[in-house]
């Protein structure tokens, strides 16, 4: 589900430079330089990706978290829930894109198609994060991606299809079953960023050299840039609980933080009890 719309750095994240190694190594799925019509070549990025200005560069950047978020649900997934992981390819667009559930634009956000079983994003999206929303840290970004994965690890194992179908059954509830789906990607977010030190690209390297308090931070700020609250107060409007789809800044921040702190997917359960 996307992540709804209404510059700067903090921490670095100590991401080791092993680009070529994990573009051309066996990477967990990206299809980048995507054109307006959808078609996607990776080609290009790793070509660029290979140069020694590569962390400088967004899509490369991008590529790495991918590949450590995936890197951790290749082995969280069958540990935490006897399930193996299927990759997903991650599609950045500019501008629009065909998907499997239909055309989309960039003023959608980054969302997660269950229909095919990718990513989407276009990277305008972290300017909206920074400039317009006040979530500048480079955390923001595998923030981003890691909740949009953890939609593909809800698809995995049925949450995302039965959610659909409860929905259906009581739409007076819809919004609120919407709300418990977006926090538990939260939360699968947190549980990467606490276990994403400890994964290795395809030769066995490190992707990340450390996570600082200060990336947590930017995390929990983003999560609270992005509640239903908040962006319904910057659009001027009056807060409108009922209509509420992915949650509170609070109740986001609570549920990254609640991942983060467990390290246990299994914990994120946000479908029993108060949310």
């Amino acid at each position: 589900m996307p992540i709804p719309l209404p510059s700067g750095k903090g921490g670095w994240v100590g991401l080791v430079v092993a680009l070529l190694v994990a573009l051309a190594g066996g990477g967990l799925g990206l299809n980048a330089a995507t054109n307006d019509d959808g078609g996607g070549d990776n080609t290009a990025l790793e070509q660029k990706c290979s140069a020694e200005n590569a962390l400088d560069q967004l899509d490369c950047r991008n590529t790495l978290y991918v590949n450590s978020i995936q890197a951790y649900w290749q082995t969280a997934l069958p540990e935490a829930f006897g399930k193996a992981y299927q990759p997903s390819d991650t599609v950045i667009f500019s501008s629009a894109v065909s998907t499997g559930c239909g055309s989309a634009d960039s003023g959608v956000g980054p969302f997660y198609c269950p229909a095919d079983d990718h990513v989407y994003i276009d990277l305008t999206f972290y300017e909206v994060l920074a400039q317009q929303l006040g979530a500048s840290g480079e955390f923001a970004q595998p923030y981003v991606l890691a909740h949009e994965y953890g939609h593909h690890v809800q698809d995995l194992l049925g949450t995302e299809a039965q959610v659909r179908r409860q929905q259906q059954r009581d739409p007076n509830n819809a919004n609120e079953l919407s709300v418990r789906m977006e926090l538990q990607a939260d939360c699968y977010a947190g549980a990467w960023a606490k276990n994403a030190v400890g994964t290795t690209d395809a030769s066995g390297q490190k992707i990340f050299t450390s996570i600082s308090q200060q990336d947590i931070q930017e995390g929990l700020d983003t999560a609270a840039s992005i509640g239903d609250d908040t962006i319904q107060k910057k659009s001027g409007g009056r807060i409108d609980e009922s209509s509420f789809t992915h949650g509170t800044s609070e109740q986001r921040q609570r549920w990254f933080r609640a991942g983060y702190d467990s390290g246990d997917p299994t914990s994120c359960n946000t479908f029993s009890g108060p949310i």
